[in-house]
């Protein structure tokens, strides 16, 4: 080969590269890590031997687990304490996992580990971490992210262990706890019981330990790293927490607080009339913190007040905070478009909180996720009424608002229900897979991955200003 044959080979190789990394941008990297993911889990569903107690299911119904799985959702259309065997168990849970840390951090850990440089998708996250909390090192951060997870894990384990011990052989309780913690950590709500938790109410250690994974999980790995950095490093405890980390814990607080009241109050007579006082206490303040996207429930929601689950709905809505394994439209981008919609009540341009200002582009952004999330939760509903509501009601004997329920519950990847999720037509079923990868990856996200690419003009260009009336 001569050398000006291989100068032309290298530099058509060096173009496809450029070319290659210009169409793989970080928003089609995730979207596409998911996909991959969600096609792993149902092949290894369908080919896998030993998974099921019974015949392997259909395509569509491995599909809805995979997707159910890997998007830490949690609706099930198989019940997965007794149509999988342990092994198939293993497998979801291993789908879980992955999917609640994302594929992308194992991937940025590896690189990392080797001492390699990150790619296009790690660059624009470390990016963003600097501008949002300028103090944490985004290298530290990923592999914290692990550390964390398995930690929290671990710990939780072990807690629900010496729990189920009394009730399960040794060996049974190990693979309980660990399956249970590993879910709830994730925010998925898989459980290894066919009632969820409804026979462990009257149990404290496993209801607080499942909060507390939960509310860790959901919090965000950021304000992790913040409150880690504050706490073992004491010339750090001076240093004052990103306007992100307070407005996630902030935000989170009002509303478990919130919501523990408002469910005490509603269901107190009701679902809970059965227990002791201080297990309903105990029961509402868990109803309050599994609706941020974790899909366990110790209630039935089929017999829930309407009341309350239109309170579960709002807050499947907001679910948990950016960085997290938690789903929802965040706690940031609630707070933010409460603050746009408070300065507007004042009169004021810009959008502050805590003597800070919240840079316009960021009040755009949370404006236009609320947005299309409403659009698309709402086309979701749409659909569930088209193919499962009859004119007098839906042919199960349920109402509208179980379907706006199990729709809330996909796109937000929370995983709670009010039972119609075994009931889903075959539509119901494409629509409730569509909705769970679409709220996992985000919206917004998916439409980026699936823009064309336009040309850069030469100078900003816009059209001529002419104003309409609002309001």
């Amino acid at each position: 080969m001569t050398g000006a044959t291989r100068q032309g080979l290298w530099s058509l190789e060096r173009s496809f590269s450029a070319r290659f990394r210009r169409l793989l941008t970080p928003a089609r990297l995730l979207v596409l890590s998911f996909a991959l993911l969600i096609a792993f889990g149902t092949a290894g569903l369908l080919t896998l031997p030993g998974l099921y107690t019974g015949p392997s299911p259909g395509l569509l119904d491995a599909l809805f687990t995979a997707t159910s799985a890997v998007c830490v959702t949690g609706l099930i259309v198989v019940d997965t304490a007794t149509y999988f065997t342990p092994l198939g168990q293993a497998f979801i849970l291993l789908l879980i996992q992955l999917g609640g840390l994302g594929i992308l951090t194992f991937t940025t850990l590896i690189i990392l580990a080797l001492g390699r440089r990150l790619s296009l998708h790690q660059e624009a996250i470390s990016a963003t971490t600097a501008d949002v909390a300028p103090d944490v090192d985004f290298r530290h951060l990923v592999r914290n992210v692990v550390r964390f997870t398995f930690a929290f894990e671990a710990v939780g384990a072990l807690l629900l262990f010496l729990a189920f011990l009394p009730q399960f052989p040794w060996a049974e309780a190990a693979w309980h706890a660990v399956f249970q913690s590993v879910s709830a950590f994730c925010n998925a709500g898989f459980s290894t019981f066919a009632d969820s938790l409804m026979g462990f109410q009257g149990s404290p250690v496993t209801l607080i330990t499942i909060m507390t994974l939960i509310v860790l999980g959901g919090i965000g790995f950021l304000t992790l790293e913040e409150l880690h950095l504050r706490w073992r490093r004491p010339e750090s405890r001076r240093m004052r927490l990103s306007l992100h980390s307070r407005l996630v814990l902030t935000v989170t607080a009002v509303l478990l607080l919130g919501g523990w009241l408002v469910f005490a109050t509603l269901e107190w007579t009701n679902t809970l009339d059965a227990l002791p006082a201080w297990a309903r206490a105990l029961n509402a303040l868990f109803m309050s913190v599994t609706p941020r996207t974790a899909g366990f429930n110790t209630v039935d929601y089929g017999a829930t007040a309407d009341s309350t689950n239109f309170v579960t709905i709002l807050l499947m809505s907001i679910g948990g905070s950016p960085g997290s394994t938690a789903g929802g439209l965040k706690t940031t981008t609630v707070a933010v478009i409460g603050l746009l919609a408070f300065a507007r009540l004042r009169g004021h341009q810009v959008t502050s909180a805590q003597s800070r200002t919240i840079p316009e582009e960021t009040v755009q952004r949370a404006v236009g996720l609320f947005v299309v999330g409403f659009g698309v939760v709402t086309a979701g509903i749409l659909v569930y009424a088209a193919v499962q509501l009859e004119p007098a009601g839906s042919a199960d004997g349920r109402g509208f608002l179980a379907y706006m329920f199990e729709a809330v519950s996909a796109f937000n990847t929370v995983g709670l229900s009010m039972g119609v999720t075994g009931d889903l037509t075959e539509s119901g079923k494409w629509m409730t897979i569509i909705l769970m990868y679409l709220g996992r990856v985000g919206p917004l996200t998916f439409a980026a991955a699936i823009a064309l690419d336009r040309p850069t003009l030469a100078g900003e260009f816009r059209f001529a200003y002419e104003d309409v009336i609002i309001g």
